[in-house]
């Protein structure tokens, strides 16, 4: 189950410790001041040994647990898979801190060898003096010491070096999983998971770091994971990665329409009037930051109304907005529109529910409705899960009667594009109150 090249770092470690303790005590004349740089090196690969041992004994459960597990999973019950599932979350998250451990302890060997370096180099300039550590006055040892020494110090960058190019994997996944599908599938769905939720606790959303059962996230982990079964046939990611750029090199180039038609002089009207409603409902930094680079925290400050906070009773309230209803100010200084014109809106989101503004322009009798594309962590989320569907007017839920609407209406309605999880019956219903 050992890899090669495990062996290989350990070695290597356990040569540094054996040497740095051999070089301590017959080396090292007593009270040197360099001695703590010669004790960190061999100190720390010895720490080292010992997070492999431990990384190694936390890697062996999670594989023991998740090959376990999917190789039973037709008779197990769906009791049994959730305890199943609670831990392999846990002992994925042990063997992943082990992992980290390990990589501190790899971090402080570069800082140990460097420093050691430097206290060598520094020595080597005072080798005639009694303040000399590493080389007495002594000629018959002198140069036994220094090739001690000089190996040392190779040995130290060696490791050092080895370990930035061999991973933090102990044992052979392979050893476990074999070729079967469903544990390499569960393996890299632990993988996408802990990764997509490292990436939102950096972004600011602490709160899916811990979170222990099925959400969106685990959605999103699961449909990657199922996408890395290629690796029980023993394919590589670079293979994979090979193989689609040969695909793509060969595949004929498609043939390019010259016999393009202008676009329609109302149509590029209409788009000119409603686009800055789809800019406007960016509400968060994002609307702020490409117009300005540098002081897009001020002026973000400025749009959401934050200065102006007497004025909050005047602005419609949006579901999710904070205190001072900064994003429906935001939504409309950008458009310029009076307060009475934003009807209802929501910017809070959970379960993948999109953000949303409706707005009636009674001066040119339309209704838009906004839809917020991709601004949070919450969006991407709902970008990696949603699928393409026809809106129809069964969606409607009898909540109009098509016959009663203009022509050019139901249009408008049959075109609205439909994100999985984001259109919420109250939401049109209040816009067919409005018609």
């Amino acid at each position: 189950m050992v890899r090669v090249v495990s062996f290989l770092v350990g070695g290597l470690n356990v040569a540094v410790l054996l040497l740095g303790l051999y070089l301590i005590d017959g080396v090292l004349p007593p009270g040197c001041g360099g001695g703590l740089a010669l004790a960190a090196a061999p100190a720390l690969a010895g720490i080292r040994v010992l997070a492999m041992i431990g990384t190694a004994r936390a890697q062996h459960a999670t594989a023991d647990a998740i090959a376990r597990r999917h190789l039973d999973e037709a008779a197990a019950s769906v009791a049994a898979d959730a305890v199943a599932r609670h831990e392999i979350r846990v002992r994925y998250k042990r063997w992943l801190w082990w992992t980290r451990f390990g990589m501190a302890v790899g971090a402080m060997q570069l800082v140990g060898a460097i420093y050691l370096m430097l206290v060598i180099v520094r020595d080597i300039s005072n080798e005639r003096r009694a303040t000399s550590c590493f080389f007495g006055q002594d000629e018959a040892d002198h140069v036994s010491k220094r090739a001690l020494i000089a190996l040392f110090l190779i040995l130290s960058w060696v490791v050092v070096v080895v370990q930035c190019f061999t991973g933090s994997d102990i044992l052979r996944w392979r050893s476990f999983y074999a070729t079967h599908d469903m544990a390499w599938k569960a393996h890299y769905r632990e993988v996408f998971d802990h990764g997509i939720r490292e990436a939102l606790c950096c972004l600011g959303r602490a709160k899916y770091l811990t979170v222990l059962e099925e959400d969106e996230v685990y959605s999103v982990a699961r449909l990657l994971g199922d996408l890395v079964a290629y690796r029980a046939s023993g394919t590589g990611h670079l293979e994979l990665l090979a193989g689609l750029a040969l695909l793509q090199k060969n595949e004929n180039l498609p043939h390019l329409q010259t016999d393009l038609t202008e676009a329609p002089l109302n149509l590029m009207q209409e788009a000119a009037i409603l686009h800055p409603f789809a800019e406007a409902c960016y509400t968060g930094p994002l609307l702020d930051v490409g117009r300005n680079p540098i002081l897009f925290p001020c002026a973000w400050v400025y749009r959401q109304g934050v200065l102006t906070p007497w004025s909050r009773r005047r602005r419609p309230a949006l579901d999710g907005d904070n205190w001072w209803r900064g994003h429906a100010a935001a939504f409309l200084r950008f458009v310029h529109i009076p307060a009475a014109a934003l009807l209802r809106g929501r910017v809070c989101q959970s379960k993948r529910e999109a953000a949303y503004f409706v707005v009636v322009l009674h001066d040119k009798k339309t209704v838009v409705i906004g839809v917020r594309g991709t601004e949070t962590p919450e969006d991407l989320i709902t970008d990696g899960l949603c699928r393409e569907c026809a809106f129809t007017m069964e969606d409607l839920d009898g909540l109009v009667n098509p016959l009663c609407l203009h022509p050019r209406i139901v249009c408008e309605v049959n075109g609205l594009g439909w994100v999985n999880g984001s259109a919420k019956p109250d939401t049109l219903a209040s816009l067919f109150d409005l018609l």
